[in-house]
């Protein structure tokens, strides 16, 4: 029979050699330990201020609990559940998948597939990954993708990033889907909170160099330092379109008309205003990824979903969920067709509400019937959030 210390040095062994031949991904599942609090652990590579770890996603029936750890305590910390917690173990390298599954007998049973080169989330998607006719192609040198670390100098799709390269995708997709019928050669974009603006090179980059249109975009920040950075970057690409500004949400004023509004993790209210703003200047188009909604949350008070409230991780929840809602039924009522997508697969963010709006033709009774419906769900909830004074 293998000893304990045996199998210990064996799954260390796999863990290290799997990191030196290129580890995408680690799914270990399947109870060994029915008391185990975590039905599966998936460990991806990610980047935390330019240095490369190793995300622990933990999921019970209903959460997923996230923990970032460097690269050498990665083989320890799956030694820690495989096989003792959790008996079933796959592994995803760039070439092959190994599996690995502690036996009765107390063995690990191996065994191991080839797969072809490329980037996995799992072996049933690699080849649908590769085949998906992404708008930002790999093989293209695109300059901000570079800079972020998720390109190569070459073009190539750094392994580490490629879920943070679906993602950008994934924006850039859903602002392409709302375009399809503007058919004016340029348009003017104010992005609020614009932060370091990964995004909104990378929107400058799409409208201007894939879709050949003249984009004038302006990124509001709080942070002197962050702008002062941007405009220099922006400065470096050539995009003398594309400027950052110093500045609140609240009460900024745009010098030009404005025809899409972009909000990325505004906090809390900040995204309020912003759609507020977005309204007030008629902009036919609006891109939202809320964050932090804190004010629903602090006063919340209704007695029917009590016994939901008296759990501070549903109510954080459910208030945000019911912000979000909210903020699009108003959105409906000022005349926008509104849709809420997932923006990020919740394995990645828990910030994977996106709200996309559409200028439209909406009847007086219809836009009647959302305020009224924003309303009785403030009643029930007994809030008076900023979006209902803002817009209601």
């Amino acid at each position: 029979m293998t000893t304990n210390q045996e199998i210990h040095g064996q799954i260390v062994r796999e863990i290290n050699d799997a990191i030196s031949a290129g580890l995408r991904k680690i799914v270990i599942s399947n109870k060994q330990n029915k008391a185990y609090e975590y039905r599966k652990v998936e460990i991806t590579p990610v980047k935390v201020k330019g240095v490369s770890k190793y995300q622990i996603s933990s999921y019970t029936d209903k959460q997923v609990f996230q923990d970032n750890i460097n690269i050498e305590e990665t083989a320890s910390r799956v030694a820690e559940i495989f096989p003792v917690e959790l008996k079933q173990m796959n592994i995803f390298t760039e070439s092959k998948e190994i599996a690995l599954k502690g036996s009765k007998s107390g063995k690990l049973l191996r065994n191991t597939k080839m797969l072809v080169a490329g980037p996995v989330v799992n072996a049933e998607k690699t080849a649908h990954n590769r085949q998906k006719n992404y708008i930002l192609k790999e093989g293209t040198v695109i300059p901000p993708l570079v800079d972020m670390g998720v390109f190569t100098k070459e073009g190539k799709v750094v392994a580490s990033m490629y879920d943070k390269f679906k993602q950008i995708n994934r924006f850039i997709e859903l602002v392409d889907d709302v375009l399809k019928n503007h058919t004016k050669e340029a348009i003017n974009i104010v992005d609020f909170g614009c932060g370091k603006s990964y995004l909104t090179f990378i929107l400058y980059y799409y409208l201007v160099e894939i879709k050949g249109k003249k984009a004038n975009i302006v990124g509001l920040d709080l942070k002197e330092d962050v702008i002062k950075k941007c405009n220099a970057t922006a400065k470096k690409y050539g995009y003398h379109n594309l400027q950052f500004k110093l500045g609140d949400i609240n009460g900024y004023s745009s010098d030009m008309p404005v025809d899409m509004v972009v909000t990325l993790h505004a906090c809390d209210t900040a995204t309020d205003y912003a759609l507020y703003n977005a309204v007030q200047w008629d902009a036919t188009y609006i891109m939202s990824v809320p964050c932090c909604q804190h004010e629903v949350n602090k006063t919340i008070t209704s007695d029917t979903l009590s016994p939901m409230m008296k759990y501070g991780i549903i109510k954080e929840r459910t208030a945000a969920l019911a912000t979000d809602a909210l903020r699009g039924v108003m959105l409906e009522h000022c005349g926008y067709k509104t849709q809420l997508l997932e923006f990020v697969d919740l394995a990645h963010s828990p910030k994977n509400i996106l709200i996309r709006a559409v200028k439209a033709n909406v009847s007086k009774e219809k836009k009647a019937k959302s305020l009224e419906e924003a309303r009785k769900m403030c009643d029930f909830l007994g809030v008076e959030p900023t979006i209902l004074k803002l817009l209601g």
